[in-house]
């Protein structure tokens, strides 16, 4: 499937360099904004704007996680059982997609809703955390891998991103910090991105079997992103964190106003 003739390829820059920005400034949760941008503000079916999503979030990502891995922010043990469960949970949610080959507008329209509730849900994760996450005394000490649920809310979240490719930022934060309070941020946060890579790549590709990768978008997106996560890399020292993140909870509610608002009028 191609975007549409009517949206010139500066608006996909455009929105790359936007979500780019927004990427470098707060670090995690922007990349849910990508979907949106295509279905709603670029015209893209919901199921090429996931499946390019997905490979857009492993490629601008990945940077990301091997700096956090050169700094020692990955909990390895977190991640092996988070990956236990997500990467199956992906794989379920791709089978299903071969081999019962739904119809793409019921799809689409699923889509959409299940899209905007996680957006909400994204959007409540990031204010908690701005919240909670001074109140509870961290260590640097490693923690004790709490497996099961790990492994659960892993199988959950890999349905989640290869359905929506929404889940593997904000709300990945948010649970682990409530399965591991004691964890210090940064590891959280490293060992989300971390994770979110493989888990993006193969959902993403999984999707690209499937025919639903836009190229001329990705590229687009790509093109933008680039400039726009080293500018917001350098704004970020310069904002405070919880205005950037509560603004980001803002523009992702927004977002998910827009695609209830575009599936009701469908």
């Amino acid at each position: 499937m191609e975007v549409l003739l009517s949206n010139p390829l500066i608006v996909l820059i455009g929105g790359g360099f936007i979500v780019g920005f927004l990427i470098g400034v707060t670090g995690v949760g922007a990349g849910s904004l990508t979907t949106p941008l295509l279905i709603s503000g670029v015209g893209v079916h919901p199921t090429v704007a996931v499946g390019t999503d997905l490979l857009f979030a492993a490629i601008t990502k990945a940077s990301a996680a091997w700096r956090h891995q050169k700094l020692g922010n990955v909990e390895w043990g977190i991640l092996k059982w988070l990956a236990m469960g997500s990467l199956p949970g992906a794989g379920v949610v791709l089978g299903w997609l071969y081999l019962a080959e739904p119809n793409t507008d019921v799809l689409a329209d699923y889509i959409r809703q299940v899209l905007a509730v996680a957006l909400i849900v994204s959007a409540i994760a990031i204010v908690l955390h701005v919240i909670f996450k001074d109140r509870t005394p961290h260590t640097a000490d490693p923690v004790d891998v709490r497996k099961l649920p790990t492994m659960c809310y892993g199988a959950i979240l890999g349905s989640l991103v290869a359905l929506t490719s929404v889940g593997a930022g904000a709300i990945g934060v948010a649970v682990l910090a409530g399965l591991y309070p004691l964890l210090l941020a940064r590891r959280v946060v490293g060992t989300d991105i971390v994770h979110a890579v493989p888990l993006t790549m193969m959902a993403g590709l999984g999707h690209a079997g499937l025919g639903n990768i836009d190229v001329n978008v990705l590229l687009g997106l790509l093109i933008g992103s680039v400039p726009g996560i080293a500018l917001g890399s350098r704004v970020t020292g310069f904002l405070p964190d919880w205005l950037l993140r509560v603004l980001l909870a803002i523009v992702l509610s927004y977002a998910a106003y827009l695609l209830y608002q575009q599936n009701y009028l469908h």
